[in-house]
């Protein structure tokens, strides 16, 4: 393997663990309380939606990478000269990891402000404090977030990994021409 594709292997594996975690500890999160002896409530993620969305993109990303993990391990695609018809799938590669960077850094953000109204509340919309009553529920919840902006770091990192190994094929002089390409029409006798 590559240096760079050893270098995206190990962040594409990071990444999967830690979107995995995240998405473990919001969806087994839960906290029961016994109220009056018989009434039994039960928090979990599924009561709020920013939650429930968090656990299946997290889950679908991590999925994302898992193949993305197998496509580094045994395809190699970062050979000196490429195929004229292989720069596509690096766009490809590219354009995927950028949305997939948006996708769980705006899950993430939408489940912490979700869970800052259900630690803080809101009197006007009557909305009550949750934490208070389930704390270690939250406490989880938190410690899953934070798991979760750690990954956007590293899927951050991956993307601009992804950039990189992009743009490296393209001539620094004529905009958006392969340097195969290049090379093929300076060689080429018809031309000169």
């Amino acid at each position: 393997m590559d240096d760079i594709v050893k270098k995206e292997f190990m962040l594409r594996l990071f990444a999967t663990l830690l979107l995995a975690l995240t998405a473990c500890l919001v969806g087994f999160d839960s906290q029961t309380k016994v109220l009056f002896y018989t009434l039994h409530i039960k928090a979990t993620f599924k009561y709020l939606n920013a939650l429930c969305v968090l656990v299946w993109i997290d889950a679908a990303v991590a999925g994302y990478n898992v193949l993305q993990l197998l496509r580094c391990f045994f395809i190699t695609t970062s050979k000196g000269d490429i195929k004229q018809s292989y720069y596509k799938n690096y766009w490809v590669f590219f354009l995927l990891d950028q949305a997939i960077v948006y996708t769980v850094f705006a899950a993430n953000s939408a489940a912490i402000e979700a869970s800052a109204i259900a630690l803080i509340g809101i009197k006007s919309l009557q909305w009550m404090k949750i934490c208070n009553k389930f704390t270690r529920f939250c406490v989880q919840i938190g410690s899953a977030l934070l798991l979760g902006y750690l990954a956007v770091l590293v899927l951050f990192l991956i993307s601009s990994l992804s950039a990189f190994q992009l743009f490296r094929h393209y001539s620094p002089k004529h905009f958006l021409q392969l340097k195969t390409k290049l090379k093929m029409l300076q060689n080429d006798p018809e031309n000169n």
